[in-house]
């Protein structure tokens, strides 16, 4: 399977530092967290969108098109659980229309785009076994918070490179 290159919404540094408290309230309960994955563009971000390919025309349309919209306040909207029997946790956001209507834009210049719509989120934890879900769900508990999306990114697996758009 190819490594999917995604093009990335960025927290401004308060925002990070609020999804940052939740990767560190997982890890400090000894539960997966994504403060476990040590990787140098490992940084809070939400997927605007994933594909085995993304050229200079995706990174233009995407800059053009949500450029505009940057910074943009984003509500933390509640947990949620992806994928079957390890879940990735997710914070899910409350995103306005114009965000919303131009991610989807962007979407459909991209034809081999992972996954149909936007279900925008950030990540908190991969693979974590079901039965740990009851203590994640305690761990996290029932914040609400606001995040202010500020800036664009581009990442390129294949290169290990991020560059911001």
């Amino acid at each position: 399977m190819p490594r999917m290159h995604a093009l990335e919404l960025l927290p401004d540094a308060a925002g990070v530092e609020v999804v940052r408290r939740d990767w560190q309230v997982l890890h400090d309960a000894g539960l997966p967290s994504q403060l476990d994955h040590r990787g140098a563009t490992n940084t809070p971000h939400v997927t605007v969108v994933a594909a085995p390919g993304l050229g200079a025309a995706d990174e233009q349309v995407a800059a053009e098109v949500l450029g505009t919209l940057l910074p943009v306040e984003v509500r933390v909207a509640g947990v949620a659980l992806l994928g079957g029997a390890r879940v990735t946790v997710v914070r899910l956001l409350d995103a306005p229309d114009a965000l919303v209507r131009a991610v989807l834009d962007v979407r459909a210049a991209v034809p081999a785009a992972q996954h149909l719509g936007w279900l925008p989120h950030v990540t908190l934890a991969r693979r974590v076994p079901r039965a740990d879900v009851p203590g994640v769900l305690d761990a996290l508990g029932h914040d609400d918070a606001v995040l202010t999306l500020s800036s664009l990114r581009r990442w390129d697996p294949d290169a290990g490179v991020v560059r911001a758009l």
